[in-house]
């Protein structure tokens, strides 16, 4: 019987996860597959040159045929350069913010590729409402949970279906958690974004839901973007990485938010 190699099957271990995570940190691969980060790292080198996956800081991507929706023109989606920022800490507050998730909750995901992260550990006794279509595709592909949708004009920068309908299907429902993303935090200046147009949906969102929890990597702290949409103190929870300042984490805590440190 020929002997397999081992390495042959790692590689071919590694491919599978990618393929159906999208993305992994070298860490969890690591971790995963019972060895070394370097062995993991040499092994995603070979996978790389053969355009199979693309290195990232801290990770890879699986390369999504030219099929998928990033796929038809990712060059174009700031969404999916921000992605390759981070991941790691992305994945980390991504799992800390599902594991906040109760059974039958009904919950809102914000477009970002943090909230996209979340779409793969999502229970499928749920209900989620979003408005990005990178997120109803990984909901989709990914979990067998309900999903409400709201379309209208697509943003292709951001993937996001904006509309006064979109705004006011949100405003109609009423969630037990909504998971708010953000471009920047600042303690004097708020919470902002870059578009205009998300600014409404991010609204309707928190004032339609039990729980409002903003997820955000320390990267963002301390940045102001063009755009303010909410004080920090309108959040009940904020998630955020081992690299915020400590005079954020004294702030938020001073102000009764609870702080999660994923």
């Amino acid at each position: 019987m020929r002997k397999i190699d081992p390495r042959m099957e790692r590689i071919r271990k590694i491919t599978e996860i990618l393929k159906a995570n999208k993305a992994s940190s070298i860490h969890d691969l690591a971790t995963s597959l019972s060895v070394s980060e370097m062995t993991i790292r040499r092994d995603l080198v070979v996978l790389e040159e053969k355009n199979i996956i693309k290195l990232i800081h801290g990770g890879a991507v699986f390369n999504k045929p030219s099929g998928s929706i990033r796929g038809l023109n990712a060059s174009r989606y700031y969404v999916d350069r921000d992605d390759d920022l981070f991941l790691d800490q992305k994945i980390r507050i991504a799992k800390k913010a599902v594991s906040l998730i109760q059974p039958k909750d009904f919950v809102f995901l914000d477009a970002g590729s943090t909230t996209e992260r979340m779409c793969e550990y999502l229970p499928n006794d749920i209900t989620v409402i979003c408005h990005a279509i990178n997120i109803l595709e990984s909901i989709y592909s990914q979990v067998e949970c309900n999903i409400v949708f709201g379309g209208g004009y697509f943003h292709e920068s951001t993937l996001i279906f904006e509309s006064p309908q979109t705004v006011q299907l949100i405003r109609e429902n009423r969630t037990n958690k909504a998971f708010i993303s953000a471009r920047g935090a600042d303690l004097k200046l708020g919470v902002t974004t870059s578009n205009r147009y998300e600014t409404e949906i991010k609204r309707a969102a928190m004032e339609s839901s039990q729980e409002r929890i903003l997820l955000i990597d320390s990267s963002k702290l301390g940045k102001v973007r063009p755009v303010f949409f909410s004080d920090l103190r309108d959040f009940h929870a904020i998630i955020t990485d081992d690299g915020i300042p400590q005079e954020y984490v004294d702030a938020i805590r001073e102000s009764n938010i609870e702080l999660y440190i994923a």
